[in-house]
């Protein structure tokens, strides 16, 4: 089972064993408490679900309290809680850890995470539109210029790009090597970037793709 919570530190670059620089996203990677195992015979489906960080326990609810204590939550409780499906039924006890370890060099990744939010944004930001001539009679330098028909069909075609809410949307970036495994310090280093912001919390999953060939 090699799934993990983590949180974006930042990019940094390293060098490899040719002397060539390697962008890099420094990732904390756990310590993960294993808080429920889900199995087909109980619930239908197999699933672990993690609990990531810690918080005082006035600021959790007592139903996320109840639920952790089995997991050795006693004074506080996790800031985050994430469910990841498995193929089979784990065999992982409530209240074991998982750590940046569980990850070797040269693996690959998919990470999951919230991308920078923007706000309301034109289409010259938001989807990197050219824009108008800036010169006789435009007039319409960073607008988006027609965006339907005259007589047939009449209408703007669904998912026309216009101007709009822009970011704060989840995304996955595949098939990320690990560069670098620091234990002591459950921080990967992972070849390029990740997505969010730096403090932000990212899902770290095996590579499906690079797993099927």
């Amino acid at each position: 089972m090699k799934n993990l919570i983590g949180k974006k530190i930042g990019m940094t670059q390293v060098y490899d064993e040719q002397g060539r620089i390697v962008p890099v996203t420094v990732i904390q990677a756990g310590p993960c408490v294993v808080v429920d195992v889900k199995t087909r015979e109980r619930d239908g489906y197999s699933a672990v679900q993690l609990g990531f960080g810690s918080r005082k326990a006035k600021n959790v609810s007592k139903a996320v309290l109840g639920h952790c204590a089995k997991a050795n939550y006693k004074e506080f409780g996790p800031s985050f809680l994430r469910e990841f499906r498995t193929a089979e039924d784990a065999a992982l006890a409530i209240g074991s850890e998982l750590k940046a370890d569980v990850f070797a060099k040269d693996e690959y990744l998919d990470v999951t995470g919230t991308i920078k939010g923007r706000g309301f944004q034109g289409v010259v930001k938001r989807y990197r539109f050219g824009g108008g001539r800036a010169s006789h009679g435009g007039a319409w330098t960073r607008r988006t210029g027609s965006i339907g028909q005259c007589e047939f069909p009449g209408r703007v075609d669904r998912g026309k790009k216009m101007p709009g809410h822009m970011g704060n949307a989840r995304r996955t970036i595949q098939n990320l090597q690990i560069v670098r495994v620091m234990p002591e310090d459950n921080v990967l280093l992972v070849r390029g970037a990740v997505p969010g912001c730096n403090g932000g919390l990212l899902l770290l999953r095996n590579a499906i793709k690079k797993q099927s060939k």
